[in-house]
């Protein structure tokens, strides 16, 4: 099967959906096709401003992340390079705004680091982080991460609580599968919070 998901690396859903996507990969074939997506960029106040057209010299928390994603997809280094990302931010708790950490990343995921910091000086590197954020907009109308599109367009925002394994994994990603890309009829389910005894 074959879905997109957006995403941003400084989500920890996405983080819980890349472990459990990773444990139902272990089981049977999946191919996620995952798509930036900047909460920087939804959460801005600024009218005009942009995560991939402000200036080099801006801290914009979470662009560097992208640039460096980008890069290693550029060496078809994107699987290991994502999800050591992913377990750098939420596993090791480490700043992936910090460029020696993104470097380490990329040197564990066996990037070409002389490629690898040339590509994040191009330019263009934000160019397919702007493409996939307006298109998750126009298109799916996504407002948050991490966000499945279903081959049939249908899409949901999922946050998990943890990500099960083995078995647990097939019927959790099964289930999921049943409501949010097979039965258009369920618009939206949110768990209400139970209020704290005073």
């Amino acid at each position: 099967m074959e879905f997109e998901l957006y995403y941003d690396y400084l989500c920890p859903f996405v983080y819980r959906a890349s472990l459990l996507l990773a444990n139902v990969a272990a089981e049977r074939p999946i191919d996620v096709q995952w798509r930036y997506f900047s909460l920087a960029q939804v959460n801005t106040k600024e009218e005009g401003w942009t995560v991939w057209a402000a200036s080099a010299a801006e801290q914009v928390r979470g662009r560097l992340a992208f640039k460096a994603a980008e890069a290693a997809r550029r060496q078809d280094r994107f699987d290991p390079f994502h999800a050591n990302l992913l377990g750098a931010r939420h596993q090791d708790r480490l700043d992936i705004d910090d460029a020696k950490v993104v470097e380490q990343v990329a040197e564990e995921s066996g990037l070409d680091l002389e490629r690898f910091r040339h590509d994040l000086d191009d330019p263009a590197i934000l160019d397919a982080l702007a493409r996939d954020h307006k298109n998750a907009v126009a298109t799916h109308g996504v407002f948050g991460t991490p966000t499945f599109v279903f081959p049939n367009g249908a899409s949901a925002y999922i946050r998990l609580a943890e990500a099960p394994t083995g078995a647990g994994a097939l019927q959790l990603f099964d289930s999921l599968l049943a409501i949010a890309a097979d039965e258009p009829r369920v618009l939206e389910i949110k768990r209400p919070t139970r209020p704290s005894p005073d």
